[in-house]
């Protein structure tokens, strides 16, 4: 049995320059910290090769330190790491791996595949056949050669490849690299380790992508994962099973407020966040005063638990009741202003319509005009 650890897409270096400067070193220090655990599943798991499958770094212009510590944090692997250059890191002339070699950092056991070029490790019983990036973007399908590569008999034929399979993944892939979606089949591979979607899809039995060890993005598409490739011997369908990796958890939270109870649920939902969550929240529909001055409340609560918390409510509107508008204690002209808009909100459209948007501004900005205009309740006003 031969076990192989499927990685990619470690993008070491990311800025995540859009995100505040208090969390965003931490989200960056996390891709490293899942190098380091990748290399602890690799040894737990007795794998003969960690198999990389391309963008290892974010961009060729990483620091010199980001560099280094990349490569410290392999130490707790001695086995073979196999890496190729994906979009983000290709192997140009000049890039990130002439750097890298240059600085006389990287070890023994990693092996920089930096052109299509057969590798055998007969000792762990296998040959790589990669398939590097040289430019950021190629328009061929780089994987080709693979169909015409001999291997000796006996060993394992092994593919690295990172691009877009065509035809499966059309949207939302970082590069225009193609990929054929039976390379498997007519390279008569064991088993191709793919990388470039930073999700962990299955293409068929032999044909896989990893996803990043660590989430970067706010898709649900199983990001975080690692995956343990198990082949008895060649011509033996792969036993494929994925392993958790990622510290953080990237959520998408956006919902659409109809009734009381739509709110209560979201609330649920960010009560529940903490400090491993990165979260996009985003909420349509309509509210109340007083549902909107909790879900603020909620909001602020979570961003203060949560990695970071990232709100957009400019697609909700506010629709003060009876109460609310009585609570605002609006007298003079503003009174009339008010009492006039209530009363065009039974006409016509789409006067009823710019009627009632007229008055959700309104109560909204007399309500952030707090304290001089606070809502007061209705029972405290009679008083």
């Amino acid at each position: 049995m031969t076990r192989f650890l499927h990685t990619a897409d470690w993008q070491i270096g990311r800025q995540f320059a859009t995100f505040d400067p208090e969390h965003a070193p931490i989200l960056a220090e996390a891709r490293i910290a899942a190098v380091e655990r990748l290399a602890l599943l690799a040894t737990g798991h007795q794998v003969d090769a960690v198999l990389v499958a391309g963008d290892v770094f974010d961009a060729q212009t990483v620091s010199e330190r980001t560099v280094r510590r990349l490569f410290n944090a392999l130490a707790g692997y001695a086995g073979p790491w196999l890496m190729i250059p994906g979009n983000h890191d290709a192997a140009l002339a000049e890039s990130v791996w002439t750097r890298a070699q240059r600085l006389g950092v990287v070890p023994p056991n990693a092996h920089l595949l930096l052109a299509p070029e057969l590798r055998l490790f007969e000792a762990q019983g296998f040959a790589v056949l990669p398939a590097p990036l040289t430019q950021r973007h190629t328009y061929n399908d780089l994987t080709a050669w693979f169909d015409t590569a001999e291997t000796p008999p006996g060993l394992l034929r092994i593919g690295l490849g990172h691009g877009s399979v065509q035809g499966i993944l059309a949207e939302g892939i970082d590069s225009a690299n193609p990929l054929a979606p039976d390379r498997a089949a007519s390279a008569r591979l064991d088993y191709l380790a793919l990388g470039d979607w930073h999700g962990c899809k299955r293409i068929d039995a032999r044909t896989w992508y990893a996803g990043t060890p660590e989430p970067d993005r706010f898709k649900a598409n199983d990001a975080g994962q690692a995956l343990l490739v198990e082949i008895a011997a060649p011509g033996a369908e792969p036993q494929v099973t994925p392993l958790a990796v990622g510290q953080f958890h990237w959520h998408l939270l956006a919902t659409h407020l109809h009734v009381a109870s739509d709110l209560d649920a979201l609330l649920e939902e960010l009560a529940g966040l903490g400090a491993q969550d990165v979260v996009d929240l985003r909420v349509q529909g309509r509210i109340d005063l007083a549902g909107r001055q909790r879900l603020q409340a909620a909001v602020g609560s979570a961003e203060a638990r949560a990695r970071h918390l990232q709100a957009d409510l400019s697609a909700l509107q506010l629709v003060p009741t009876e109460e609310d508008i009585a609570g605002l204690q609006a007298d003079g002209y503003l009174g009339e202003v008010i009492a006039e808009l209530r009363e065009a909100q039974g006409g016509a459209e789409p006067q009823a319509r710019i009627a009632q948007e007229a008055l959700a501004l309104l109560t909204t900005a007399l309500v952030q005009r707090a304290p001089a205009v606070a809502i007061v309740p209705i029972e405290a006003a009679a008083a």
